[in-house]
């Protein structure tokens, strides 16, 4: 997965992409194969781990990814800045200074492992499991949904998201509107923890029988739920 040092074409599927300099095409499955080449099984990542990295790549302003149904191309930022200081570098480089310089790329190396063995990934990939399973069947794979899906994750976190998605499930709705809509509906009703979210649905169901009770996130005493019991 390297980015191109001048533009050029590339032909993807039955498409001709022009590439730009520092830029690069890729995909879940070819990105996912390439950074997993080499590595030992206990170290591999998943397809939805190693584009949730990128993506935070893209959140921290090392690159620009655009995407669309089949691919998606990355644009490295300060490309040009990068390459005058390599040519630089190399220009001085003696050969001690070459392998102290390995040495630091493999340190980095390990610390990247590092920074992105973060213990959420686990709670993310949970998620996205629950939402292949439950809400994807019908659905055809996007990235934009699982941009939106690494998005509310991020502002939502495991439960609440989590919770959202089983209300959605048992609904039986597909795909992430519903998904969508929900949290739409608790961030504007001041949800913000499992319990807000409880009673927000406790409330929506009996208002919706007689349009009278209405959410209030600040309660004196736990709601009673009537029995109903909405997974999480």
């Amino acid at each position: 997965m390297k980015a191109t040092h001048k533009e050029r074409e590339v032909l993807v599927g039955n498409q001709i992409i022009t590439l730009e300099p520092g830029q690069f095409v890729t995909g879940r499955k070819s990105l996912t194969e390439e950074l997993n080449k080499g590595m030992k099984p206990k170290h591999k990542q998943s397809e939805i781990s190693w584009w949730r990295y990128l993506n935070n790549l893209e959140k921290w302003q090392m690159l620009n990814i655009k995407k669309t149904n089949k691919y998606s191309i990355v644009t490295i930022s300060k490309w040009v800045d990068y390459q005058e200081n390599e040519q630089q570098l190399n220009n001085k480089r003696t050969s001690n200074e070459h392998q102290m310089n390995i040495n630091k790329n493999v340190k980095n190396v390990k610390n990247d492992k590092e920074l992105f063995s973060s213990s959420n990934e686990q709670e993310f990939a949970e998620v996205f499991q629950f939402y292949q399973l439950n809400l994807q069947k019908g659905v055809s794979e996007s990235p934009y949904n699982t941009e939106l899906i690494t998005q509310w994750f991020d502002e939502w976190g495991q439960d609440l998201l989590m919770a959202s998605m089983k209300v959605a499930a048992k609904a039986e709705a597909k795909g992430v509107k519903m998904v969508e809509g929900i949290l739409k509906n608790w961030k504007e009703a001041g949800v913000k923890t499992l319990e807000d979210a409880r009673k927000y649905e406790t409330d929506f169901k009996a208002k919706k029988t007689n349009n009278t009770i209405p959410f209030k996130p600040k309660r004196v005493k736990e709601a009673e739920d009537n029995g109903y019991n909405y997974g999480f």
